[in-house]
């Protein structure tokens, strides 16, 4: 794994709608720009970046959590994104992100029952992605849907990945939709 660059991006609401917020809620996201190794290419076998997605799962959800200040059985949402420049693959992040970077990240945020939530695409240097969020131990905890925009001012270039991890320590401000609470989840199967 070949990194350029990490960059760690942390978000404090104070108020919302005109209205102090009662406690700040603070967002986390620890990008890392990578080497695509299989840029210009195809390649069949995508295990080297299914093994980077699993380092990156630790150290980028370590650097998010750390950044909060928190310890990590307080991180509320969590997600993760990635954009791959213009000579990889959609298919590239796709290795990153899915196959094995989730147990880490997990383990890094004490938990997390509901499958991280994701997002990728394909981009030039600048490119902005948002990151979905959704609460870790219930997918259907209506306060905890949101998203963080990430973005690398000089990244990808064409051979490279932007991989992003996003903690929180709280809900959306002001939810007030309705629907199942965090306090009143199961916990038992990512959903409820």
């Amino acid at each position: 794994m070949q990194i350029r660059k990490f960059l760690t991006i942390v978000e404090e609401t104070l108020e919302e709608a005109g209205k102090e917020l009662p406690v700040k809620i603070r967002k986390a996201a620890a990008l890392a720009v990578i080497k695509n190794p299989f840029a210009g290419k195809y390649q069949e076998d995508l295990t080297e970046l299914m093994d980077i997605g699993e380092k990156l799962g630790g150290i980028l959800a370590a650097k998010a959590v750390e950044a909060l200040g928190i310890d990590k059985n307080k991180v509320e949402s969590y997600g993760k994104a990635a954009i791959v420049g213009e000579m990889g693959e959609l298919e590239n992040a796709a290795a990153i992100l899915h196959p094995k970077l989730g147990k880490p990240f997990r383990e890094a945020v004490g938990g997390g029952k509901a499958i991280v939530p994701s997002a990728k695409k394909m981009g030039g240097i600048g490119t902005a992605i948002d990151v979905p969020l959704h609460y870790k131990d219930a997918a259907f905890v209506r306060t905890h849907y949101d998203a963080m925009e990430v973005r690398v001012s000089d990244a990808p270039r064409a051979d490279e990945i932007v991989v992003a991890l996003v903690v929180t320590d709280a809900g959306r401000p002001l939810a007030r939709i309705g629907g199942l609470q965090k306090q009143e989840i199961k916990g038992e199967d990512g959903l409820r």
